[in-house]
């Protein structure tokens, strides 16, 4: 099969931390469905990788060129911002085979806001939303974002135009990487490196890597609450889903309808492709289990030396 990767900050030439986690997603897999045989190219600003074949793009043509060379293809897949993602999705879907979640699915997961209502509707554990007058510990964020860009802890409701306040969960930070579709193949758990400065509310939140798998005694706990979200949001391929484990209950806080970083780890540690999985996701073949081996931790500045 010829297949399409496309990363919007390699392919658009967006520059620092975002360029840098956005090489180490793509050329995760560029590699795995290289090593499958498959034929792969991808978009990009400069950047080349060792395997695949670059497509030449840039900021103002990037969604031209996806268009135009999705339609080459048997099959895409596009990893963007959160209020980008529904439209470059949507490329994919009508002019190829589209390994990721529909652009409806993106939509409802990319806005904060829309997709803690719904999960809560689902009787999903998710962290309570606040109005204007709350009074307390808080976390502020923006309604669409990805990551911890923009994120802070505050001791009121002061969240401008475009971000929300919601409830402050005090627990582990973990992810759940998975495969959607027809059925729920959960992956990995993972820890994420988050730094959050408690003796100063109003800083910063931010994220520096993964330990990619995590081992805990309450992992099916985890692997079913992210696989309730999977479905209650009706993703499609890889997710992944950003939780933190209370003392009590485990929360979702996130959900990223699209390949995250962890993939950087987990193609390091798990006995299978990912881009085998993804393609068994499509045809409904996916195995019931996969097996992992060892564990890899990584910062961002181990994606330095990618490009």
């Amino acid at each position: 099969m010829k297949i399409l990767l496309a990363e919007y900050a390699v392919g658009a030439g967006l520059e620092g931390t975002l360029m840098l986690e956005g090489a180490a997603m793509l050329g995760t897999l560029v590699d795995s469905f290289s090593r499958l045989g498959h034929e792969v190219v991808y978009l990009s600003s400069g950047p080349k990788f060792s395997r695949g074949r670059a497509i030449r793009s840039c900021i103002e043509d990037f969604e031209n060129v996806l268009e135009s060379e999705a339609a080459k293809c048997d099959a895409g897949l596009v990893i963007g911002p959160d209020e980008m993602l529904a439209e470059l999705s949507a490329i994919i879907k009508d002019n190829t085979l589209n390994l990721g979640c529909s652009p409806e699915s993106v939509s409802i997961c990319a806005d904060k806001l829309e997709c803690t209502r719904k999960l809560r509707a689902c009787s999903i554990n998710v962290p309570e939303i606040y109005d204007k007058e709350y009074q307390g510990l808080c976390l502020i964020k923006p309604r669409f974002g990805c990551a911890s860009e923009g994120v802070r802890i505050s001791h009121c409701n002061d969240a401008e135009e475009g971000f929300i306040a919601n409830e402050y969960i005090e627990g582990e930070h973990l992810s759940v990487s998975l495969i959607s579709g027809k059925k729920i193949l959960p992956l990995s758990v993972n820890k994420q490196f988050i730094e959050i400065d408690h003796k100063n509310p109003d800083s910063g939140v931010s994220y520096h890597g993964n330990m990619v798998p995590y081992m805990t005694d309450y992992e099916k706990e985890l692997f079913d609450i992210a696989g309730a979200t999977a479905k209650a949001l009706k993703c499609n391929g890889y997710i992944g889903i950003d939780i933190v484990h209370g003392e009590k209950d485990s929360y979702i806080v996130d959900v990223n309808p699209r390949p995250t970083s962890a993939v950087f780890g987990l193609a390091r540690t798990l006995k299978a492709e990912i881009g085998d999985l993804l393609l068994k996701n499509i045809s409904g073949d996916l195995p019931d289990t996969v097996d992992l081996e060892g564990e890899f931790s990584f910062t961002k500045d181990d994606f330095e030396d990618i490009i």
